[in-house]
Order: C-alpha cells, then structure tokens, then sequence
C-alpha cells in the first residue's frame, strides 16, 4: 500500500487554517497540546448536555498570556446557547474549572450546514443509527449537498451494510 498524507495536513497553512493558533516554548508545548485536546473531548462529548444536535463543525482555540479564546463553529448555535445566553455560561464555566484557565467562549453560526463535510457524515452516522436505509441515505445527503451549491461530493461507506454478513464498502 502507497504511503498516504492526511488531507487536512497537507493543506494546513495553505487552503484550510489551524485549528489551534498559538505558541509555545518546549516546556509548556505538551501541557497545552493536552489542555486543547481536553477542551475539544469535553465539548464533544459533554456529560450533561448533548450537543451532537447543535451540529457542532470544528472548535478552534487561540491563546494569550493569560486566556484562551474557544470558538465553536455550529449549525444550531440556539441549542448552546440556550434561553437568555444561561447555557453557554455555564459551559464557560464548565471549561474554567476544567483547565484553570479564563476562558472566552464564542459560537459562530454555520450559514450552510450542507456544504461542511463533518455535518454531512454526522447526519449519515445518525440516520444509520436509527437503522434507516443506508442507500437512502446517502442519495439523500448527495442531493442536499449538491442542491446546496456544492462542486462535487463523495461519499463512501463500509462495513455490515443493511445488516449483511459479509462487509463491503459503498461509493456514491
């Protein structure tokens, strides 16, 4: 097998930006890869709110000297924020005692869900998951995507398909 290089690291820094901007020295660069990956997983994965609903695209995170700016990229920024802003402040809060640090929480709204890769393979997943037709699915998410604006969309999925005994993989 060829070697392969990940597509979001080979256009990182050209087409697509980073996803943590900041600098560190040797002692502190380890700490703070951690702090960033708990940042996310704890997002991601929260254990009191759902947030798959939100549809959240990507979290980046910036730092300064003193605090670290989080902004999440959402289809559904009402289900984060929740009634009166109550909600992200107790996420803001949440983050803080989780890092130790003053933490800047910021949600930007995605205009056009369909066009983010992610979304579209969330909403696949999800759709699987409630045992929907896998063809149905994925003719679906291609028309939405392409009736979205969208130049070209490719879409595979593999393993027990409809339930089959043997796995195979599906192209679209």
């Amino acid at each position: 097998m060829g070697q392969k290089v990940n597509p979001v690291c080979f256009r990182t820094g050209v087409m697509v930006g980073w996803k943590s901007r900041w600098y560190a020295s040797k002692e502190e660069f380890a700490n703070l890869l951690v702090e960033d990956k708990k940042i996310r997983e704890f997002i991601k994965k929260h254990p009191k709110k759902d947030y798959k609903a939100a549809g959240i695209d990507r979290i980046e995170i910036e730092r300064t000297r003193d605090e670290v700016k989080v902004v999440l990229f959402v289809a559904r920024p009402g289900l984060i924020i929740g009634k009166q802003g109550q909600e992200i402040e107790l996420l803001q809060e949440e983050l803080q005692n989780l890092v130790g640090r003053r933490i800047n929480l910021k949600i930007e709204e995605i205009s056009r869900p369909e066009l983010q890769a992610q979304l579209v393979a969330e909403k696949i997943a999800e759709q699987l998951a409630k045992r929907a037709s896998f063809r149905r699915c994925m003719k679906r998410s291609l028309e939405e995507t392409m009736d979205a604006g969208a130049k070209g969309i490719k879409i595979q999925l593999a393993g027990r398909l409809g339930g089959a005994e043997m796995a195979r993989r599906e192209k679209q």
